[in-house]
């Protein structure tokens, strides 16, 4: 019996180094060839149709919503709603779920990228890259996994309306917003067609790129942001979120948002349940940045609220020191759910998805942000999957705020966006089949454009069914959002 299975493991090595030696050796389209395949596609989905929205039978956003609060922490399920009861914006920010269910009926090219499948307007920023240099991309990665580029520029250019309209553009200024979503993503995947595939790769969207694109008026707002970004480091942090408890730093408490608890959901000490995680989450990280994580100690630990969405997601904050108290480190461990968009698109190969959605998340953002936080990884701890990043390492991101923000400023913003998602996708995906479907007219973009208001006009009256519930008791709202 030892033998026939050991003859059979030998079998199917033979059989997977064959396939892979075929795949290595084999003729691949040239960039030509396959942008006319994704000029094709347009007959079967033409680029028109992108621009239909219709609701699909039985999409339920409150139900939806609320199945979504029975995976998460009770107390923090009331904070996640009244943030997203804000505006309709917020509601937007809160309900991929919701629009994930919407978008599954909707035409799609079957051509495949590694999704974000959260994308919206404030799911971008810039951050220090491992060379400690500023770059712009994508900062939200919950909800990736492979699925239709499609869904991730709808969602973006649907934000693009909903936001500038929260921050008090005309129907015009809406429509340029998404128009500059729209197009820049469309011209910057037929660069990005025409690139090597390592050329890609290491490509980034560095602080001097970034400023270079920008107007004069602009330029002086977004390098106040990047001066900010830079000075937002653990030393920062410790700032902020401790105090002097008996000559050591202690993290500040600031209920119901960050709190310290002795034990874990499941009844677990914490001091006892952090080492068990650590344990698990260095196991998913190279040797070096395991040898340098070594170096450090626990201080402290406490859980933290973080974001719109995510709110009521298990998530721990720790405060870990270095050679002094000048050598401060914050590693923030949080849940990682499956992804909204798992309901809807099998997984490739198998079909049967991640073996941990921490590694989902950190695998994805590993693949099309460029250049992670040397530290991401991912654990798990009493059968909940949760992945690990630095809390705050020279991060920033636009404050989308009336006031603050003008609406011609917005679509200016909105133009880095499309090219901070088409770069994500190039390096995912086939970045010359999708440039083929789009095409060098505006037709990709007068169809997003349209698809953007319908989609906001959903939006709002979501938002005001949800405000409806809320009113009636079937959606429980916190006083303190």
């Amino acid at each position: 019996m030892a033998r026939k299975k050991k003859a059979d493991a030998g079998a199917e090595d033979a059989t997977r180094a064959q396939e892979l030696s075929n795949a290595f050796t084999a003729r691949k389209p040239t960039v030509a060839e396959r942008m006319a395949i994704g000029k094709t596609i347009r007959e079967r989905v033409p680029r028109a149709s992108l621009a239909t929205f219709e609701r699909p039978p039985g999409v339920d956003p409150v139900g939806i919503l609320l199945a979504q609060a029975r995976t998460r922490l009770p107390k923090l399920v009331p904070v996640r709603h009244a943030r997203m009861l804000q505006s309709p914006f917020a509601f937007l920010r809160g309900s991929a779920a919701v629009m994930a269910a919407d978008l599954a009926a909707s035409p799609t090219t079957a051509l495949r990228v590694q999704a974000c499948g959260d994308m919206h307007v404030a799911n971008f920023g810039v951050f220090a890259s491992a060379e400690r240099q500023l770059v712009f991309a994508i900062n939200d990665f919950d909800e990736t996994q492979p699925g239709p580029w499609e869904w991730d520029i709808k969602r973006l250019a649907a934000s693009a309306h909903v936001a500038c309209q929260h921050l008090g553009g005309d129907r015009e200024a809406r429509e340029a917003a998404v128009r500059f979503a729209a197009a820049s993503y469309r011209q910057r995947m037929r660069r990005y067609a025409g690139m090597g595939l390592l050329e890609v790769w290491y490509d980034t969207i560095d602080s001097a790129r970034l400023l270079e694109t920008l107007s004069p008026w602009f330029r002086s707002a977004a390098s106040a942001l990047l001066d900010k970004a830079r000075k937002r480091n653990h030393l920062q942090v410790l700032d902020k979120m401790t105090d002097l408890v008996d000559d050591q730093h202690r993290i500040i408490e600031q209920h119901p948002f960050i709190v310290r608890v002795s034990h874990t959901s499941a009844g677990r000490p914490v001091e006892d349940a952090l080492g068990h995680f650590l344990a698990t989450y260095l196991d998913s990280l190279a040797p070096e940045r395991r040898f340098l994580l070594s170096r450090y100690r626990v201080l402290d630990v406490a859980q933290k609220v973080v974001g719109v969405g995510s709110v009521g997601t298990r998530c721990w904050v720790v405060l870990m020191q270095g050679r002094d108290e000048d050598d401060p480190f914050f590693l923030q461990i949080k849940e990682a759910e499956p992804s909204v968009l798992s309901p809807y698109v099998p997984w490739p190969g198998s079909g049967k998805g991640p073996l941990n959605e921490g590694q989902r998340v950190v695998v994805g953002q590993r693949l099309i942000q460029g250049s992670p936080d040397i530290f991401l990884g991912w654990g798990q701890l009493d059968g909940t999957d949760f992945y690990v990043r630095q809390l705050r390492d020279m991060k920033g991101g636009i404050e989308l705020d009336m006031g603050e923000t003008t609406p011609s400023a917005f679509a200016e913003y909105c133009r880095l966006c499309g090219w901070a998602l088409a770069l994500a996708h190039a390096k995912s995906g086939d970045a010359a089949m999708i440039a083929g479907y789009l095409g060098k007219s505006e037709a990709f973009d007068d169809a997003l454009v349209r698809f953007a208001a319908a989609y906001a006009d959903q939006t709002r009256r979501d938002h005001e069914t949800f405000a409806q519930a809320a009113r009636s008791g079937a959606v429980e709202v916190a006083s303190t959002p």
